[in-house]
């Protein structure tokens, strides 16, 4: 007898071997009907999988996690077979699911245009419409060389040549039409959902390696309905209108020379940001008890051989070799630099925790390719902190950080944060039972403060396991910003220690890393796109604008510039031989939050015509009864 136990605890007995289908139809035909595959044993596979033994059961339906890989997966086969159809010289090469859709390499001698996207996107839909079952078959290795190298596919023979011997050579076809794959499918191509869209076309090569052949790629993206693909399409044309490149230029915040590439030139107003953001922080931090530390960004390589920089970072660093031979590196990171500080001098039990925090400059070699505005650059400033504490003290001071990270992305509005755990990688340094201890450290905080998370075996840092802080944006889109890291291992390599209160001389502190905003330029771009350039009072680089009717007003226009900035607000006049309402539409397209505009009658009662940029008539105000508006409005700052 063969017991099927099911999610919710039940089991389900049968006389005989039983396919997913067949447990779905035992339990009901409603749920026959909505299968799209199985989960036996937590492998995914199709609903024609036959179980031969005691098994857990769950029946994937498109309210699964799983359904939406699933699909995707689908959609590249059901787009390879309509390219085939539509140009039947065209070999089909690899076609996987990816974060948000799925896309598949052909090789063709003539290439594809964004006309034919279109031409395809519907054949897909017809095919859906034909409900071609999908069914797996196993091949013999040698038969299915010779069937694929019979209809050209050259790079499908290549493929099955790559399959381990001791693994099945599996096909699918639906139809006339098949493809080598390890699957699972879904049941009939009639189960795909008609929520999927062609995006767009790109090169690539021949599994990624630029001596092989250059292939053409279509991208596509796939949903669960037409709601979720409306969904995405709406924060695509979002994020394209909140790109802060495109803003970065129209707000004149920042550009980019080719003479230094990966690095930011800063223009005033884009500078006055970045510093409010510096000043924020230090308050935080001050509130917070770090003090602030800087190192030098040129160090000896030895300190990066000593750190395992060398060995585990080494193609991401500058270096440089002097006309004495030592070679030098700019600085990947602030924590060897941050550890030779901890060094300097004899630190007793009393100064622990030592919350030591930089905003260090660091440079990192990263492909021209992977360069990407503010969020990837070779050049940044990290908010960065090392913390120094006891073993007894290490959770609690974690439990602070965090409390410290969210509380801080509240005043930016990032209310939903997500946090992964990563423990040990396979290339690590130190021993299973110290790195037993920080991973406990973390995950008991993060428990303590009743905080869930998502655990990433394997991803931790080479000298530590860390926390990752994902922030989710006003159009959904996920930002990885922050991080926590326990580490054991750098203050035995660098040989520091403190006096505990026994009077030993030979005691090693644990060290906590940690970045909240993590790089400020990154997390720059995120909050331009985050409020489409249109920041908050308290974070705008410029927060008012005089504006002068006519030259008769220019000196009180000046006047109250000066007042203004008397008054903690940063303000700019503009007294150009314009029209009133040019300069309002200028200004606000620049997002500045506050628009004063000075006439006769302004003028002579000592008055201001305030206005928003988002067009809110204020009525008048005095000079100091505006600054009273400003210091009161709930946006003036982060925390009033």
């Amino acid at each position: 007898m063969l017991q099927i136990t099911l999610p919710d605890g039940s089991s389900r007995q049968f006389e005989q071997p039983v396919t997913v289908h067949g447990v779905a139809a035992d339990i009901g035909a409603g749920l026959a009907k909505a299968a799209l595959a199985g989960m036996v044993n937590g492998e995914l596979v199709d609903t024609s999988y036959l179980i031969q033994q005691d098994a857990e059961v769950a029946i994937i339906t498109t309210k699964s996690d799983e359904a939406l890989e699933l699909i995707r997966h689908d959609a590249a086969h059901v787009m390879a077979q309509a390219v085939q159809e539509l140009f039947p010289n065209t070999q089909v090469t690899i076609g996987p699911a990816i974060d948000n859709g799925f896309y598949y390499d052909f090789a063709r001698e003539e290439p594809f245009s964004p006309d034919d996207l279109a031409r395809i996107e519907n054949r897909m839909r017809e095919i859906v419409d034909r409900d071609l079952p999908i069914v797996r078959e196993v091949w013999d290795r040698d038969q299915a060389k010779t069937a694929f190298r019979e209809i050209g596919e050259a790079y499908k023979v290549e493929i099955i040549e790559d399959i381990p011997q001791d693994q099945e050579v599996s096909v699918y076809r639906q139809g006339d039409w098949f493809d080598v794959c390890r699957g699972p499918h879904l049941p009939s191509t009639g189960r795909l959902p008609k929520a999927f869209k062609l995006m767009s076309l790109a090169g690539a090569y021949w599994r990624g390696n630029s001596d092989n052949e250059m292939l053409q790629r279509i991208y596509g993206t796939a949903w669960r309905d037409k709601k979720e693909l409306k969904a995405y399409l709406y924060r695509l044309e979002e994020a394209e209108k909140r790109d802060h490149r495109k803003l970065g230029r129209k707000l004149d915040l920042f550009h980019f020379n080719d003479d230094a590439p990966g690095s930011v030139f800063w223009h005033p107003k884009g500078w006055r940001l970045f510093l409010q953001l510096l000043e924020y922080m230090r308050r935080r931090q001050d509130e917070a008890g770090y003090i602030e530390v800087n190192t030098p960004d040129v160090m000896d390589r030895s300190l990066w051989k000593t750190s395992g920089h060398w060995s585990n970072y080494r193609e991401h660093m500058f270096s440089t070799q002097t006309e004495d031979e030592r070679v030098f590196a700019l600085k990947p990171m602030n924590c060897p630099g941050s550890v030779l500080m901890f060094g300097q001098g004899l630190k007793s039990y009393r100064d622990l925790p030592l919350r030591m925090a930089e905003f260090g400059k660091v440079h990192r070699y990263e492909p021209s390719g992977a360069l990407h505005g503010l969020m990837r650059v070779r050049h940044f400033t990290q908010d960065d902190a090392h913390i120094y504490c006891t073993e007894d003290q290490m959770e609690q001071e974690c439990i602070n950080v965090v409390a410290l990270v969210l509380d801080i992305y509240k005043d930016f509005g990032f209310e939903d944060v997500v946090i992964k755990l990563s423990t040990r990688p396979e290339n690590r340094i130190g021993s299973d039972e110290v790195w037993d201890k920080l991973e406990s450290a973390l995950s008991n905080a993060l428990n303590a403060m009743g905080l869930d998370y998502i655990l990433y075996p394997g991803e931790g840092a080479f000298y530590g396991p860390k926390l990752e802080f994902v922030l989710r944006d006003a159009i959904g889109r996920d930002w990885q910003c922050g991080t926590l890291q326990v580490d054991m291992n750098l203050p035995e390599r660098f040989d520091i220690t403190y006096v505990d209160e026994s009077g030993d001389r030979n005691k090693r502190p644990v060290m906590l890393h940690r970045a909240l905003f993590g790089s400020l330029e990154r997390f720059i771009g995120i909050l331009i796109e985050h409020y489409k350039g249109r920041f908050p009072v308290w974070l705008a680089p410029v927060q008012a604008a005089v504006l002068n009717i006519s030259d008769k007003q220019a000196d009180y226009v000046k006047e109250v510039e000066q007042r203004l900035k008397q008054g903690g607000i940063r303000v700019v006049s503009d007294l150009r031989n314009e029209k009133v309402g040019f300069k309002i539409r200028e200004h606000t397209i620049q997002a500045v939050p506050y628009l004063l505009v000075v006439g006769d009658r302004e003028m002579v009662n000592g008055e201001l015509s305030v206005r928003t940029q988002s067009g809110e008539d204020l009525g008048t105000m005095s000079i100091d009864g505006f600054v009273s508006h400003v210091e009161s409005d709930p946006n003036r700052r982060a925390r009033p």
